[in-house]
């Protein structure tokens, strides 16, 4: 992981409530390249190397998305090199796949959709050292991204796609939120984040350790939308992984004395951000 050595708080699964579970694990295995790691009749865990990275999640009398709701703008997906991005940028365009691209200056990425709206980012950072910081804010901007190049360093390594490689990770997750200021209220104080770029009152992009951004938050979808509901489809929950139990203990501390609620579940911790997005908070 190209986050920095010192153990950091970072996004590790994302849980997404679905309406067709076959159709979606047919999307995430066949044109992400995820490895079905579980299944049941009901939920299924998708991944890399073994390890999960998503979780879907069919629930009874569940109905799509139709209003603007707080929840997901897209989950992002890192992989290790410049070459991975090439081997499945040529794979998804053989797919008839309908993809954005962007240069952010720290990354490269692409941009898609799966079948029941969920966006996907998919990109690979550069290295740290071409990261350009400013003080405390890192410099970031939405370029046209460099398709030929990316596609020669997947055609010069020989290699050809074959699904997801073993140290792919969760990279970091971007949100809808209702308030910007409670959000950041929230992820500041709360859970210890600190802010890295914000573009101007309209997104945050906040980190742990000074990655470029492990959780986006923005007002796109409108100021005082609201939570999604528990039987609409969209974002179930995601996780954040702490190194120890210390520091879950001091961030749980630091949730309540802000006055949000932290429920004990039998492997987790949850709360919720003021936008009701529900966040796991894991060892």
């Amino acid at each position: 992981m190209n986050f920095h050595q010192k153990p950091v708080t970072h996004v590790s699964e994302v849980g997404l409530k679905v309406l067709d579970l076959n159709k979606m694990i047919q999307f995430y295995t066949e044109t992400i390249g995820f490895d079905l790691i579980a299944k049941t009749d009901k939920k299924a865990e998708l991944g890399a190397g073994g390890t999960t990275l998503l979780v879907l999640e069919t629930i009874d009398g569940l109905t799509p998305k139709r209003e603007r709701y707080a929840g997901l703008y897209h989950f992002a997906i890192l992989l290790p090199d410049r070459k991975e991005l090439g081997k499945i940028l040529l794979h998804l365009h053989q797919r008839g796949i309908q993809l954005g691209s962007s240069d952010h200056l720290v990354s490269e990425a692409l941009y898609l959709s799966d079948p029941e709206d969920n966006g996907i980012e998919i990109y690979r950072d550069r290295e740290a050292e071409e990261w350009d910081w400013n003080n405390d804010e890192v410099k970031m901007a939405v370029d046209p991204l460099d398709a030929e190049g990316v596609v020669r360093a997947a055609q010069e390594s020989g290699e050809t796609w074959q699904g997801m490689p073993a140290n792919t990770v969760m990279g970091h997750i971007h949100l809808h939120v209702s308030d910007l200021a409670q959000a950041e209220r929230f992820y500041m104080e709360g859970l210890g984040f600190e802010v890295v770029t914000t573009m101007g009152r309209q997104a945050l992009f906040i980190a742990d350790q000074k990655y470029h951004h492990h959780i986006g938050l923005n007002i796109w979808n409108g100021v005082g939308i609201p939570a999604l509901p528990e039987k609409t489809a969209g974002l179930n929950y995601y996780t954040l992984k702490f190194d120890d139990e210390n520091k879950r203990n001091a961030v749980t501390a630091q949730l309540r004395e802000i006055g949000a609620e932290v429920a004990e579940e039998s492997d987790y911790l949850v709360t919720k951000d003021p936008a009701g997005n529900a966040i796991r908070l894991v060892v």
